[in-house]
C-alpha cells in the first residue's frame, strides 16, 4: 500500500499531507496524492484504486468543491468505482480517478494543466489520465504536452470523445432495464426524466428521441436545456423536481448521490437508469430502492461506454469493435438483474461480488 504524500520543488507540484486512512471512503487504495502548486493555482488529488488487472485509467474532474473533504470523498469513491468499472467491462485495467478543485469555466488555463500534467508524470505510468466532468480533450492534448500518461486523444468520427460512447452504452442498458422489467423490446411511448444534460446527458437524450421515448429533462446549465427541448422535443423541469417526476425511468447523469435517503421515497419512476457515477449516497440506499420496487441499475456497470471507447482509442480504431463490446453493457446487467431477483439481493451487491471475483482473483 502506498499513500504518497512527498514535496517536490523546481516546476512540479508540491504533495501536501491530508488525513486519509480514517477517511470512510478509503478502501485499501495503493496510492492517494495530493498536490498544489502556486504559480498556476492548481490544487488536486489523484488516487489509484486497484492496479491488478492493468494500470489504473480514470477521468480527470474538474469541479468547484465546497471544501478539500467533498474533493477527496468524490477522487475516492470514483477511483474505487473505476476498478469495478473496468472488471465488469471486461477490460485489462485498474481504477483511478483525479480531481481539480476549481471552476472549469473560470479557473482552467494552460499553466495549470501543465502543471496537473506534471502530477500525472509523478506516477511513472501507474495512472493514466483521461477527460471527464470540467475536462475534454483539448485539456488532454494539452496535458499530453508535458505527459506520455494520457489517454483518450483520438479515435474515430469523434476524435476521443467518450461522451458518445458513453451515452450509447447507457442507452443500451437503460433498454436492458426496460426489458427484462417490463418485457418489452421497444421504447416507443417509454416516459424518460434525465438529470443533467451535458455531454452525456444529451446524447442519451438524442438516443431515445430516436427510439420514440418521451423525454423530460434538466440540468444547471439551462441552455443545454434549452438545446434538448428544440432539438428532441423535450420538456424542461426544475433541478428539484426531476426525480419525482411520474415516469418511467429515472436517469442520472450528472453528479453523483443523487439517490438518497430523501429522494428515493419520491422516485416514481421503476427503473433508474442513468450515467452518473456515484449515483447511491450510502451503500444502504441500495436496498431502499430495491424495498421501493425500483430496479436500479448499478452506475459503474451501465456507465462504462467511455472507459470501453479509451480502450480501444489509438490506431485501428473500430467503430464495430466497439459497438459489439458496449452491447455487452446489457448482457451484464441483465445476469446482474437475474442474480439480484433469483438471490433477493440488490443489484448494487450483485455487481460489486461480481466485479470483486475479477480483479481480487
Amino acid at each position: 500500500m502506498r499513500a504518497i504524500y512527498n514535496a517536490a520543488r523546481g516546476g512540479s507540484p508540491r504533495i501536501q499531507p491530508m488525513p486519509i486512512f480514517s477517511h470512510p471512503e478509503f478502501d485499501a487504495h495503493e496510492r492517494v496524492a495530493f498536490a498544489f502548486d502556486a504559480a498556476s493555482g492548481l490544487r488536486a488529488i489523484i488516487a489509484v484504486h486497484n492496479t491488478r488487472l492493468g494500470r489504473a485509467l480514470g477521468g480527470c474532474r474538474m469541479w468547484p468543491y465546497a471544501s478539500d473533504d467533498e474533493a477527496l470523498t468524490d477522487v475516492l469513491r470514483l477511483s474505487r468505482g473505476m476498478t469495478y468499472k473496468a472488471a465488469l467491462a471486461g477490460l485489462p485495467q485498474g481504477g483511478g480517478k483525479s480531481v481539480i478543485i476549481g471552476d472549469p469555466r473560470r479557473d482552467k488555463t494552460p499553466a495549470l494543466l501543465m502543471a496537473m500534467a506534471r502530477f500525472v508524470d509523478s506516477f511513472q505510468g501507474d495512472y493514466v489520465i483521461a477527460e471527464d466532468s470540467g475536462t475534454g480533450v483539448e485539456d488532454m492534448r494539452t496535458m499530453a504536452s508535458v505527459t506520455s500518461h494520457v489517454s483518450g486523444l483520438h479515435a474515430g468520427a469523434h476524435n476521443g470523445d467518450p461522451s458518445p460512447a458513453t451515452a450509447l452504452g447507457t442507452f443500451i442498458g437503460l433498454r436492458a432495464a426496460v426489458r427484462f422489467a417490463h418485457g418489452r423490446e421497444d421504447l416507443k411511448g417509454l416516459r424518460v426524466a434525465i438529470q443533467g444534460a451535458g455531454n452525456v446527458g444529451s446524447r442519451l437524450a438524442g438516443l431515445l428521441h430516436q427510439a420514440g421515448a418521451r423525454l423530460w429533462v434538466t440540468d444547471l446549465h439551462l441552455p443545454a436545456v434549452q438545446r434538448c427541448v428544440d432539438r428532441f422535443g423535450a420538456t424542461a423541469v426544475p433541478m428539484e423536481r426531476i426525480h419525482a417526476l411520474d415516469v418511467d425511468v429515472f436517469s442520472p447523469c450528472a453528479l453523483g448521490a443523487v439517490l438518497n435517503a430523501q429522494t428515493i421515497p419520491e422516485i416514481r419512476a421503476r427503473i433508474v437508469a442513468g450515467a452518473a457515477n456515484n449515483q447511491l449516497a450510502r451503500p444502504q440506499d441500495a436496498q431502499l430502492l430495491q424495498q421501493c420496487g425500483i430496479l436500479y441499475c448499478p452506475d459503474y456497470v451501465i456507465n462504462a461506454g467511455g472507459v470501453i471507447d479509451i480502450h480501444y482509442q489509438g490506431p485501428g480504431y473500430d467503430e464495430a469493435i466497439v459497438r459489439r463490446h458496449l452491447e455487452r453493457i446489457g448482457q451484464t446487467l441483465t445476469r446482474i438483474f437475474e442474480r439480484a431477483r433469483d438471490g433477493g439481493q440488490t443489484t448494487a451487491e450483485i455487481a460489486d461480488r461480481m466485479a470483486t471475483e475479477i480483479f481480487r482473483a
